[in-house]
């Protein structure tokens, strides 16, 4: 589902590390690995670089991931509008606590969110701060 407005600020020339070729992996955080691909988040402490806009067809492949603007992204569980968001050991969106990095601020959550549900978030992982 596009987005009207401004367009989000893309990170380019990532590849494919390992476990994005899944469909579920779509809207999730994605971190930098140690051998420069780009593989989900997987510690609630991980530095995530962007959000996965969509999963690819092969290890190596470039990706698409948005690090500064609007995307969907998948809740991992209960998540308010105006929360500070991070990442949970699967990717997915949680609010913040102590001793994580900042990656985005929840903006349109419809409802009552669980693992899954997308949520609309302005991302930012351009300059990540731990709270």
């Amino acid at each position: 589902m596009p987005f009207d407005g401004a367009k989000p600020l893309k990170y380019s020339g990532l590849m494919a590390g390992a476990g994005l070729t899944a469909a579920t992996v779509q809207y999730r955080y994605v971190k930098i690995s140690a051998d420069n691909t780009c593989v989900l988040c997987s510690a609630t402490t991980d530095k995530a670089c962007g959000v996965l806009q969509a999963p690819v067809q092969a290890t190596g492949d470039p990706v698409d991931v948005v690090s500064g603007g609007e995307s969907f992204l998948q809740a991992g569980g209960s998540v308010t509008a105006g929360d500070t968001l991070s990442t949970t050991a699967s990717g997915q969106a949680q609010t913040a606590v102590t001793g994580q990095y900042a990656a985005g601020l929840a903006v349109n959550v419809a409802g009552a969110t669980t693992a899954g549900t997308l949520i609309t978030v302005m991302v930012d992982c351009m300059a990540p701060a731990v709270i």
